[in-house]
């Protein structure tokens, strides 16, 4: 196994996840959701390959490996795309909630203009 391509891909993939995913919420806040969908299918699948290489690197350690600079970096990238995929994803729930209750207000407020 190469380490150093290894680590590459994780850095890569991991970086390519964080970035459809705050895409995805970029085009949450434009209520924009079949979009934002995508994205986060795009982030997930990002997630995955990035996934695959660290159980690759994982299973490759030998025992008693101290772990490079390098490595620890590759590895804080998949772990902080995972974390910010999962808040994001929850970020774009409440925007879905947020348009719900403004489309109530527009209809409440039409309905409120009516009767006057």
């Amino acid at each position: 196994m190469n380490y150093e391509e290894t680590m590459m891909q994780l850095i890569l993939h991991g970086g390519n996840a964080r970035g459809a995913a705050y895409e995805a919420l970029d085009k949450a806040e434009e209520y924009q959701f079949d979009e934002a969908e995508k994205l986060l299918q795009e982030a997930h699948e990002e997630f995955l390959k990035a996934h695959k290489f660290q159980t690759q690197l994982i299973q490759s350690q030998e025992e008693g490996t101290v772990p490079s600079f390098f490595m620890i970096h590759a590895q804080d990238h998949v772990m902080t795309a995972q974390a910010e995929l999962q808040l994001i994803k929850r970020l774009i729930r409440q925007i879905r909630q947020i348009e719900k209750f403004e489309k109530r207000l527009e209809e409440l407020e039409k309905k409120l203009g009516q009767n006057e």
